[in-house]
């Protein structure tokens, strides 16, 4: 029996909550959308977590770590259409793209966050790994998808849209909301370092305005209601032995007990994140 392709979309900063609040029909068709817990609140560890295998989880009462990744790790039988696949399977390398190789797929990335570029460790065993051109535009990903023939397929699609600033892929980067500070923070950080100091910005302290991000909470909502359009068209041009699964790297904060955004923050929001999955028949 052929291995399925697999695919998996990780929607960046997407809260459970949000998703909740968007109701997407086409995702509700995959499955059960699922309140899960990341284990990291921010990009680049999160999706580390992601390519060893360990998808967000249910945050278990009363059940060691070892019996939950044992259990979770044997629904990749059921996601890639094979029996007996076991954690130990992973070893040494700890890394999906290596071991899914190692049954014959064809690996593919395509990022939409600069965090996760090329040239970053995670661009290990992927036949392609691709920053798209621009960071909020999802259906540009589905017109680079290719199946091969007789060799199954893996996917990562790291979605931009539901990332600050929540942009859809026609709207003009003049309407965008801009926050100080949070755009291009790896780009400027120098700027404010000087002989090995921190040198205060001379722009106003941050105020957190809590309409502004309750509007930025709203634009995020609307970018999943968007985004479901394009999952419905994803899940019209897969072939039908196509296991996907949806989920966020981690949430986002929008002004709850005074936090916004995520990273350097320690709070349920940031690590509360939805998930759904099924097969394409």
């Amino acid at each position: 029996m052929p291995l399925n392709n697999y695919v998996l979309v990780v929607l960046d900063s997407c809260r459970y909550d949000t998703m909740m609040a968007a109701a997407p029909p086409s995702l509700a068709q995959l499955g059960t959308i699922e309140r899960r817990w990341s284990y990291a609140s921010w990009t680049s560890p999160a999706h580390y977590n992601l390519l060893i295998g360990l998808l967000p989880h249910e945050s278990p009462a009363q059940v060691y770590a070892s019996e939950y990744y044992k259990r979770d790790f044997l629904k990749y039988c059921e996601r890639l259409g094979t029996e007996g696949i076991e954690f130990k399977s992973l070893v040494p390398s700890l890394y999906l793209p290596t071991f899914l190789k190692s049954l014959g797929y064809a690996t593919h990335a395509m990022v939409s966050l600069p965090v996760l570029n090329p040239a970053t460790i995670l661009n290990h065993d992927f036949d392609s790994f691709e920053l798209m051109p621009t960071h909020n535009d999802m259906e540009a990903m589905l017109d680079r998808l290719k199946f091969e023939e007789g060799r199954p397929s893996f996917y990562i699609l790291n979605v931009g849209e539901t990332h600050y600033p929540y942009a859809l892929p026609d709207e003009d980067p003049k309407e965008w909301p801009v926050i100080s500070g949070v755009h291009g923070v790896f780009r400027h950080l120098d700027e404010h370092i000087v002989g090995g100091r921190l040198v205060e910005s001379e722009e106003p302290p941050m105020v957190f305005d809590q309409a502004k991000l309750e509007r930025l909470r709203s634009r995020q909502v609307e970018t999943v209601r968007y985004l479901d359009r394009v999952f419905a068209r994803l899940f019209d041009i897969v072939p039908a032995n196509t296991y996907v699964t949806v989920t966020a790297d981690h949430g986002e904060l929008f002004g709850e007990d005074g936090y916004f955004g995520h990273g350097p923050v320690h709070h349920d929001k940031v690590y509360e994140v939805p998930f759904v999955e099924g097969k394409i028949r």
